[in-house]
């Protein structure tokens, strides 16, 4: 008996308890990396989280200065400027959700496998095991492959179904749907001073090529114009490249597809006085457009109050349509009915006439004399 025991026993040291203790192993390298790696992509998203609540904070503040100064902001801090910058970190804040989001439900799946691989090894040790212990006493025999028999009618799921049960309020659902952008709501985000009086797609001719290029443009409560390349506030931070405060321009008489606006670029903050004034020129795809266009300009920019020297304002060009072909830009429009064209009649100037004359004050266009602005 001694010697069957003794052998027992080597046999087990040698060839069973190095399977146990290898998944003993494996177990704990799995412990350190669920507690090293899958609390990166945490902090990640609370990073991103805080960035948008600043946003969001940010925009609230300034929405309250435009209700208490009826609007007297700087370019960098338009309420319609700010909620896109907050669409722009609300995309960010999602996209490390997700992520973070489909890791977690990585390292779910990797820990359903792993329990799976335990349970499957202790099998497989148990076996080895019954072989072993298979040359014991009878009465030995009946005990131990009962312990076997116990453990084989595990599942592998077993371990893991329990965990899930115990955890359900805090392990993430598989099949809850992602996160979307358009499902957020976040304060003032339908403030009158982030709604657009008329967005669209304008052409301006430039300084130095002096082509038209086509950009997203769009007129603020605020009474800024601003200039941006698209109107996507996803693929980067929507800052513009252009703003006009129109109660400091000047805008000349529109003329079929074509009017200008003389003023200072304020896009980088606050006006400078040594900042030098830029005569844009600005061609909508109709008639119509441009008229929409600078009636709602016309209006942000306020009433004549005097004239102004000869040669400090802007010159209307006066040349017939000559828009490429190809179908109009959308517009965003507001006031106006649905199919009302906001434009003053003697404005408008047809193909190949003379346009009138206006005598020109920073902020709007009137009738003067002839050859006159």
């Amino acid at each position: 008996m001694s010697n069957q025991h003794y052998e027992t026993a080597k046999q087990l040291k040698s060839a069973i308890l190095p399977v146990f203790e290898r998944l003993h192993t494996e177990i704990k390298n799995k412990t350190k990396e669920l507690t090293k790696g899958a609390g990166k992509g945490s902090k990640t998203v609370d990073k991103a989280r805080a960035h948008t609540q600043k946003h969001i904070e940010l925009l609230g503040t300034n929405t309250a200065t435009f209700d208490s100064h009826a609007g007297n902001l700087k370019a960098t801090d338009d309420p319609y400027i700010l909620q896109r910058g907050v669409h722009h970190r609300l995309n960010k804040q999602v996209q490390e959700e997700n992520a973070n989001r489909q890791d977690l439900i990585s390292v779910q799946n990797s820990f359903a496998q792993f329990e799976a691989h335990i349970i499957q090894t202790i099998q497989h040790g148990m076996g080895q095991f019954m072989q072993v212990v298979n040359t014991q006493a009878e009465h030995t025999k009946a005990a131990y492959g009962d312990m076997v028999g116990t453990t084989q009618r595990m599942p592998l799921d077993f371990e893991w179904n329990g965990f899930i049960q115990r955890n359900s309020e805090v392990l993430i659902d598989p099949s809850a749907p992602a996160r979307t952008v358009s499902q957020i709501q976040f304060p003032n985000q339908n403030h009158r001073a982030t709604q657009p009086l008329i967005a669209g797609s304008l052409e301006r001719k430039g300084k130095i090529m002096r082509s038209y290029d086509t950009n997203y443009y769009v007129v603020t409560p605020s009474k800024f114009l601003h200039e941006f390349k698209t109107d996507d506030d996803f693929a980067k931070d929507p800052v513009p490249e252009l703003s006009l405060y129109l109660p400091d321009c000047v805008v000349g008489a529109v003329s079929g597809q074509k009017f200008n606006v003389k003023g200072k670029d304020v896009s980088k903050g606050k006006l400078s006085s040594f900042s030098m004034s830029h005569e844009l020129q600005f061609k909508a795809h109709t008639p119509q457009a441009a008229n929409q266009w600078w009636e709602v300009i016309r209006q942000a920019a306020g009433s004549v109050t005097a004239d102004v020297p000869e040669g400090s304002v802007p010159t209307s060009p006066v040349t017939g349509n000559d828009s490429p072909a190809g179908q109009p830009a959308p517009l965003q429009t507001s006031g106006l009915e649905k199919g009302e064209v906001a434009a003053d009649p003697e404005s408008a100037v047809a193909p190949g006439k003379e346009a009138p004359a206006y005598s020109m004050t920073p902020g709007s266009a009137v009738p003067g004399e002839p050859g006159k602005y």
